[in-house]
């Protein structure tokens, strides 16, 4: 069985009417977290949706309202870059804002899907942040055995969080690890804005992978990885490059 994404749109909205003349922006979140969270709650979903943009809020498999993940399912990147673009819009331009694991994936998806015309790419980690992950002790810990290290504990934490899904994420983990993410490959030929905090150290090394996207720019915003997204610079960022 595929895996499967959930949407849910917020309709554009200019000057108190509907308007659909825009495309529509698609917003891809960060792992262990959901579309809510981090679009629907930092109040970005709804100022796209009132700049005359539908905003098309998704949850990735095994987040929030998103499928779960099976144990023989492929939860590889380009087993979830199909579940999103099944979940897209069938014709027409798209935009992507995404952040963190969200922007791992929407980098796959511009080489991916051609409507693909501008990309966001907020707190992306120029490196594979699930590549050192032993998920067979990560489980252990999660079944209640002390972590080894610490990165393993902030891992536990995240994944076993009451309401998350710990076994579709585990699995995910699994997945995005088999192919680890390179900025050298599918490097996006749309504009691209990368936007990470100044305090962030999962985004260290970005500049130089925004020096080799030959239509990309940076911007500091403050924060660290969790502050960053939730500023109103990130937000003002997000509409003066859509705009």
């Amino acid at each position: 069985m595929p895996l499967t994404v959930s949407t849910r749109t917020l309709p554009a909205v200019a000057s108190g009417e509907p308007s659909h003349a825009a495309a529509p922006v698609v917003l891809l979140h960060g792992f262990a977290s959901d579309g809510d969270t981090d679009f629907a709650a930092s109040g970005l979903a709804e100022a796209i949706a009132a700049s005359g943009r539908d905003a098309i809020v998704v949850d990735l498999p095994g987040h929030g309202s998103g499928g779960s993940i099976g144990p023989d399912e492929d939860a590889s990147t380009g087993a979830v870059v199909r579940a999103i673009r099944e979940a897209l819009p069938r014709t027409g331009a798209i935009d992507v804002v995404a952040y963190s694991l969200g922007a791992r994936l929407a980098w796959a998806l511009a080489a991916a899907e051609p409507r693909v015309q501008r990309l966001v790419l907020g707190g992306l980690s120029p490196f594979e942040p699930f590549a050192g992950v032993d998920v067979a002790a990560l489980g252990r810990v999660l079944d209640g055995e002390p972590a080894p290290d610490p990165m393993l504990g902030m891992m536990a934490a995240m994944v076993g969080a009451p309401g998350r899904d710990s076994a579709s994420l585990l699995r995910l983990i699994d997945g995005l690890a088999s192919a680890p993410f390179d900025p050298a490959q599918d490097v996006p030929a749309v504009p691209v804005l990368f936007v990470a905090g100044d305090a962030d150290p999962m985004t260290t090394g970005i500049d130089g992978v925004a020096a080799g996207v030959a239509r990309g720019q940076l911007v500091r915003v403050p924060g660290d990885h969790l502050g960053a997204l939730a500023s109103p610079e990130f937000r003002r960022a997000v509409l003066d490059f859509l705009a």
